[in-house]
């Protein structure tokens, strides 16, 4: 009896010193332009009030998003039109309270920031109408979950892409997906969201946003990446996801984030 005593006081010393902290002396690199330019003009509105987040990159300890001060912000369009963002808050968030959005028209954002000069360009596509949303209370791969189904028309005219952003009370975050119209081309298309916690009385918020190829590309490598597809829950980044805005001063300097211009049709649903 001592001695099976003896073996599992010094299990048990074992097992507990697993638990000790350790630091790792991470390397910092030099900071990097983080771009949050989500230039997204709601139906019904008319999208003139606009803003443009900067922030640097930090330590991997830092816990902190330093705000990107003293930038020169501004978007021109291809009719010779500028328009300038301002940091009136000094909180590293850029407004404009006279943008003017323009199906069809190119956009170009340019920062000047620390001494270096950023661009990058989108165009403004018309995204459709959500025309009709449904429930189905056995929806999910085994029937335990309640759905919700949402449709629209694709322009048989034109090559589309989509981004859809799913808000409801049990997400600690929005649900992001895209899609285009490759196969279905002029069809109804429809987009899905399924839960097993939507509960009756809750919103469920739908946007749509009709989106250029590059930046449906984009966005499809970043929920790869925020999903973990490829790897276990300690596997690194793949690569860099690099969107379109480039450093015209310094290439290897590039910035992160990426400068999008949509229409936006919002719908919120009621669960049944």
């Amino acid at each position: 009896m001592k001695k099976i005593l003896y073996i599992f006081a010094i299990a048990t010393l074992l097992l507990t010193s697993c638990e000790d902290v350790v630091d790792i002396d991470m390397a910092t690199a030099p900071p990097k332009l983080v771009v949050d330019a989500s230039i997204d003009w709601a139906k019904g509105s008319d999208g003139n009030y606009q803003m443009i987040k900067l922030s640097t990159t930090s330590s991997y300890y830092s816990g902190t998003t330093p705000p990107a001060l003293g930038a020169t912000v501004s978007i021109s369009n291809g009719q010779g039109q500028e328009f300038t963002f301002n940091d009136l808050a000094n909180n590293g968030q850029y407004i404009c309270t006279n943008f003017v959005p323009v199906i069809g028209q190119t956009y170009t954002l340019t920062i000047v920031y620390d001494g270096e000069t950023y661009t990058g360009s989108e165009t403004l596509f018309k995204t459709p109408d959500i025309v009709n949303v449904e429930q189905k209370d056995n929806g999910g791969f085994i029937g335990d979950e309640t759905e919700v189904r949402f449709y629209f028309q694709d322009n048989v005219s034109e090559e589309n892409f989509y981004l859809v952003r799913f808000d409801a009370p049990v997400l600690p975050y929005p649900d992001y997906d895209t899609t285009d119209d490759e196969f279905t081309n002029g069809n109804l298309m429809f987009g899905i969201f399924s839960d097993e916690d939507l509960k009756p009385g809750q919103i469920l918020d739908i946007r749509l946003h009709s989106t250029s190829k590059r930046y449906k590309n984009y966005m499809d490598k970043l929920i790869e990446v925020a999903s973990g597809s490829g790897g276990g829950p300690f596997s690194t980044v793949p690569a860099t996801v690099r969107g379109n805005m480039v450093n015209q001063t310094n290439d290897a300097n590039y910035p992160l984030g990426y400068f999008r211009v949509t229409q936006v049709d919002h719908y919120q649903y009621t669960i049944q």
